[in-house]
């Protein structure tokens, strides 16, 4: 008997983290090269973060619309090639980066040079500089500004308000008349303001233009696209001050914010400050902006992770006022209603359902009842050994996993496995190298069972086996992308230096061909 289900291997890896000279990973040729190296990986699919611009602390999770993408991943040398900045421009820009910059962004420098070059790019499209270029015309232009404008007029003058205010939050120190949105003040703002609007509505088009050709690049490789969706919006996003209407809110500011209680991640829960949505003021309208936020995510990826899924059964709702997660309560969310409506209009949701951390049963039959793909994070499997006795029986140990799942060594919110099994106890890394049959005496013993996780989580029955590009890698705690509920320099910062070599791609291959997860030409 055979098992005749597909299974597929992909890499997690953010853009942002993409090797190149102007201070972050682009949408230009380090994508394409990356691109190159997945293929010889013979992968099925590659796992990015959100797309979105970030604010503060520089989280894709907090972003600054769900809808539109980061402007500071516009690949300014496309730009260049096509006249709308010079060349010996672009060589200024690369030359105001460093060694230091090739290893981590420095999101500071990027946004004082690489944005307002950026800028000065979308200006000379909008003169005459954007009436002859092939792909970046003036008429699609147009028809781009027109067919996104249900959100784009609002994050355009909200970019710009945002300058204006030296990016204070606009619920507490903006004027209050445009905070509140009065139609006069709006209006007023827009006519004063309409060139530096245009603006922000080029540097959007360059980024669909851009994204469009990058992911066309990348399935003409054969590989997919996993996206993510955060299910809340930032505080001090578009989203928030376009529609408050649809967020519990008081005239005081936001009601509740979003957070989960005591999980795998923090003993004081986590407290991601996001305002939380007014479900019933969503369902009165049909669920339209989670419809028209969908749609476009599903434009630009094949499938999408959605993360916190457990927010549409209840959600953890914590009064305002409050330092930490505990207090919180449980609120319910849409539930199988919400989705429903989704698939009526959108059709079958291509969705990997984010369900870590306590699940109810409620939680679990809502994600089963819609056939999503839950998730499996090999670290976890040992989070409950005590002086290294472990529980076999731990549904995120590799040989428990079922079929209908996407599993991991580690996520972008964990530590890179080598990282991880250095910071345990020498008793618990004993357990650990024994359950992946690794040599105690073996040198460099993290690396060595990073490598094993890999191949234990290829191995098992999961349909999905995503591996961040780390592990692959064998890298240290150095090379972690995140540590939830903190807000460092260090996070979503890491980059690498150059795209891994053709042997790495090779080895990793050989895996995904002996465990029935590769690409076939």
């Amino acid at each position: 008997m055979y098992e005749t289900r597909p299974r597929y291997g992909g890499v997690l890896f953010p853009l942002a983290s993409l090797p190149g000279p102007c201070g972050i990973g682009d949408l230009g040729t380090p994508l394409r090269q990356f691109a190159a190296f997945l293929e010889t990986c013979r992968v099925t699919h590659w796992q990015i973060l959100p797309l979105g611009p970030t604010g503060y602390g520089n989280s894709p999770y907090a972003a600054r619309s769900a809808f539109a993408g980061s402007e500071i991943l516009i690949d300014p040398e496309d730009l260049a090639q096509r006249g709308f900045i010079g060349k010996k421009e672009l060589v200024s820009l690369a030359s105001r980066f460093t060694a230091a910059d090739a290893e981590r962004v420095n999101y500071e420098k990027v946004l004082a040079y690489k944005l307002p070059l950026l800028k000065k790019a979308a200006a000379a499209f909008l003169s005459d500089a954007g009436k002859h270029d092939a792909v970046f015309s003036c008429e699609q232009f147009e028809i781009f500004c027109e067919r996104e404008a249900y959100w784009l007029s609002d994050y355009a003058l909200f970019q710009v308000l945002y300058e204006s205010y030296n990016d204070a939050r606009w619920h507490t120190v903006w004027d209050a008349a445009l905070a509140r949105r009065d139609q006069g003040a709006l209006k007023k703002i827009r006519a004063q303001k309409q060139d530096e609007i245009r603006v922000w509505y080029a540097l959007q088009y360059f980024f669909d233009c851009q994204w469009k050709a990058a992911k066309e690049a990348i399935n003409a490789r054969g590989i997919k696209l996993i996206g993510d969706i955060p299910i809340f919006v930032a505080p001090d996003s578009a989203d928030s001050w376009s529609r408050p209407d649809l967020l519990w809110m008081d005239q005081g500011g936001y009601t509740f914010v979003s957070g989960v209680p005591p999980d795998y991640f923090s003993r004081t829960g986590q407290l991601w400050g996001n305002p939380v949505f007014a479900w019933e003021a969503h369902k009165k309208e049909q669920y339209r902006w989670w419809k028209n936020r969908i749609k476009r995510l599903m434009d630009h990826v094949d499938l999408f992770r959605i993360d916190h899924f457990r927010g549409f059964d209840e959600y953890w709702a914590v009064p305002a006022a409050c330092k930490t997660a505990e207090a919180g309560e449980w609120k319910k969310g849409p539930g199988a209603d919400f989705f429903e409506s989704l698939k009526a209009e959108l059709g079958p949701l291509p969705v990997v359902a984010e369900d870590l951390g306590f699940m109810t049963e409620s939680v679990k039959k809502l994600r089963d009842d819609q056939g999503f793909p839950g998730m499996k994070v090999c670290q976890f499997g040992f989070e409950d050994m005590k002086k290294g006795i472990l529980d076999a029986r731990h549904l995120f140990l590799p040989h428990n996993y079922g079929y209908n799942w996407a599993a991991y060594t580690g996520t972008h919110d964990n530590d890179t496995s080598a990282g991880w099994f250095d910071s345990l106890e020498e008793a618990d890394q004993k357990t650990v190298a024994a359950y992946f049959n690794v040599n105690w005496t073996s040198s460099p013993l993290g690396a060595k069972i990073a490598s094993a996780m890999v191949r234990a989580v290829l191995a098992s029955r999961a349909a999905y086996a995503i591996i961040p590009l780390q592990d692959i890698l064998g890298l240290g705690a150095a090379a972690r992308i995140n540590i939830p509920s903190t807000c460092t320099e260090k996070n979503w910062s890491w980059r690498l230096p150059s795209t891994p070599s053709a042997g790495v791609a090779k080895k990793f291959a050989k895996l995904l061909l002996l465990y029935s997860r590769a690409r076939i030409f």
